[in-house]
């Protein structure tokens, strides 16, 4: 504990000193533009990524216009799922390299599509389903948790893949 408040200190103290003076002062308008391009560059990769995943695996996905893939391998045919519907799915998530994230074991989980506090990609690709269907869901990092990651198991700007099938509509 000692040794932790030394190294706070000493890092307070030496960055309250004098400015640098070869520091480079960017404008708002600086700063926002090389942002813009960082984000840019970031988006780029990860698009890359998600493909070169979907070459490997062999995938022949569905694009939608937000970035979403899917590719739905158990068809069933009946009602689309709507906004406001409850649904319980069954699902593994993985990360692009196959880390595992979660799963709920055959237990099923619920939730109230555009509504309740699930990943906004997972809203968006369960309207694409119906009651029976098995589908892969590929969410990219801006409809999943994007900058922060969820705290646990997926990390900032991360890629996730589910799993799922749709075991019950409501």
């Amino acid at each position: 504990m000692r040794i932790l408040s030394i190294i706070i200190l000493l890092v307070f103290f030496s960055c309250s000193g004098s400015e640098d003076k070869n520091q480079i002062k960017l404008s708002p308008e600086e700063l926002q533009e090389q942002l813009l391009e960082a984000n840019k560059r970031a988006l780029s990769l990860e698009k890359n990524q998600i493909q070169e995943y979907i070459k490997k695996k062999n995938i022949e996905v569905i694009t939608t216009n937000t970035g979403l893939r899917y590719k739905i391998y158990e068809d069933v045919e009946s009602d689309s799922i709507l906004d406001g519907q409850v649904v319980k799915i069954d699902y593994s998530v993985e990360l692009l390299d196959g880390t595992k994230c979660y799963n709920t074991e055959g237990k099923g989980e619920e939730f109230t599509v555009g509504k309740d506090y699930v990943e906004s990609g997972l809203h968006e690709a369960v309207k694409y389903l119906s009651k029976g269907d098995k589908a892969i869901i590929i969410i990219p990092s801006h409809l999943g948790h994007g900058l922060t990651g969820d705290f646990e198991k997926i990390p900032i700007r991360s890629t996730i893949i589910y799993n799922i099938q749709i075991l019950d509509v409501k």
